[in-house]
């Protein structure tokens, strides 16, 4: 029987990613492909709704998020693979799974629902019980962010043979700086009246953000995506020498800090990021 990663020239590449992704952390990779999935038909959706909050469709928020959350789980599932294969079923690790899979799904639950409703999920403290779930998810972003700890331990700690040491410092970092620069300012949105600074108006294709004034989500989505950018910096300069490695990784994790906290000081100013 022809296997996964055989069936032809132009499924190699995808073919041989899912099948890697799968023996790395089966559960979440399975998780991040099915909220990539769900995202599709929620597309169409838009099409068929008129509905709108905002200005944009009700149903683009649950497809941000589905979109968001499954990387986030395939990457963590990736990064399993980074871990020495007797620790990749501690303790540690299995809650590791079920503490993202748990607060990835609530916060989708939540949000779909209330999209479904036509009302937000975000900023509604209209009555006393959205307020309460507004909290909730408040706790929920916070450990579904913190899985990245255990993570860059067990990665520091026991990388799997074979891992040069500036790669593993930077998938570290990048997993770190996830869960700094992503939940601090995620945190800060969320104690705000609203992700918009000042003036609104237009909206960046796809992503939505404000065109208009500033827009706090922008600086959060820098944080949050850390944990890619970094590794995938130090994976394009791998052919170079060590020492020019560590000083990339130097530069590129500073040079990325600083253009978060730019945007994110910019945003708090109420400027816009691409105004109209």
């Amino acid at each position: 029987m022809a296997s996964l990663v055989s069936v032809s020239p132009a499924s190699s590449f995808p073919g041989r990613f899912f099948a890697e992704l799968l023996q790395r952390q089966r559960t979440l990779g399975q998780y991040g492909i099915a909220l990539l999935i769900i995202a599709l038909p929620l597309l169409v959706l838009q099409l068929l709704d008129p509905r709108q909050l905002h200005g944009v469709s009700v149903w683009i928020k649950p497809v941000k998020f589905l979109v968001s959350v499954g990387v986030f789980s395939i990457t963590a599932a990736w990064f399993f693979g980074y871990i020495r294969p007797e620790r990749r079923r501690a303790l540690s690790m299995r809650l590791t799974v079920w503490v993202l899979i748990a607060m990835g799904s609530f916060e989708l639950i939540w949000i779909s629902w209330q999209a479904g409703h036509g009302l937000d999920s975000h900023f509604n403290t209209s009555t006393a019980f959205f307020t309460i779930m507004y909290i909730l998810m408040g706790v929920s972003a916070v450990f579904l962010v913190g899985t990245t700890l255990p993570l860059a331990w067990e990665i520091g700690r026991r990388p799997v043979a074979g891992l040069r040491p500036d790669f593993i410092a930077a998938v570290v970092i990048g997993l770190l700086m996830t869960f700094v620069l992503g939940g601090a300012l995620g945190g800060y949105m969320s104690s705000q009246a609203g992700h918009s600074v000042g003036a609104e108006g237009g909206h960046v294709p796809v992503f939505g953000w404000n065109r208009s004034g500033g827009d706090l989500r922008i600086a959060h989505f820098m944080g949050i995506h850390a944990e890619q950018v970094i590794p995938i910096l130090m994976a394009l300069v791998a052919p170079l020498a060590s020492r020019p490695r560590w000083l990339v990784l130097a530069g590129g994790v500073a040079l990325y800090v600083a253009a978060t906290l730019t945007i994110f000081a910019g945003a708090v100013a109420g400027r816009a990021l691409l105004p109209l």
